[in-house]
């Protein structure tokens, strides 16, 4: 169940931060909105990690279509560039 408080109810932080674990944010309105989260640390980790897989994957993606589109090129050729 998704756990939405409204920011006002920060006053009390200890009864906020108790409602947080992992893999349940608790999620604070400002007049209705939704405007801030707050996530458990192992939650953000995971976020890093998958940050920084999708930036790999985009970086391989766009390296494959470049050899595609452009040539690769050869391991002796490369051994050659970086002497």
């Amino acid at each position: 169940m998704i756990n939405i408080k409204p920011v006002s109810d920060l006053r009390n932080y200890n009864a906020i931060l108790e409602k947080v674990e992992e893999g349940k944010p608790v999620y604070l309105t400002k007049n209705g909105t939704g405007e801030y989260v707050i996530y458990d640390i192992k939650d953000q980790e995971r976020f890093e990690k998958l940050e920084k897989a999708v930036k790999l994957m985009s970086e391989l993606i766009e390296g494959r279509e470049s050899g595609e589109k452009e040539g690769y090129i050869s391991l002796e050729d490369l051994r050659e560039t970086y002497k």
